[in-house]
């Protein structure tokens, strides 16, 4: 394989990966309803991921989770390297910022003695 023709297969590959995990154009030659399908397929993964990692979170925003996850994750694709446990609390600090969550509350690394 060229040079050219790898940089063309790394700039289609980049094309998919936004279509697929960012609200990115299908690249032209990829069937859309099978990009459309895999697409939902990592959204729920990602989300049931999160929900699963913070079960909390989860629960204190019930039916608001999952519309709420699928905005956060098309604004914030999760980046390469990115471990999931960092994509849920940044998830959830995005949801507090927006007023959705109760601020969490803060450890003390301490007692107080009684």
């Amino acid at each position: 394989m060229t040079q050219p023709q790898r940089e063309r297969l790394a700039a289609a590959q980049a094309e998919l990966l936004r279509a697929l995990l960012a609200d990115g154009e299908v690249p032209k030659g990829f069937d859309r309803e099978r990009v459309r399908i895999e697409k939902r397929a990592l959204l729920n993964k990602r989300r049931g991921i999160v929900a699963m990692l913070r079960p909390e979170v989860a629960a204190e925003l019930g039916e608001r989770f999952r519309p709420l996850f699928d905005d956060y994750a098309r604004a914030h694709p999760k980046e390469v390297g990115t471990r999931f446990r960092e994509d849920a609390a940044r998830f959830a600090e995005w949801a507090a910022a927006r007023g959705e969550l109760q601020p969490p509350k803060k450890k003390r690394w301490w007692r107080r003695a009684t």
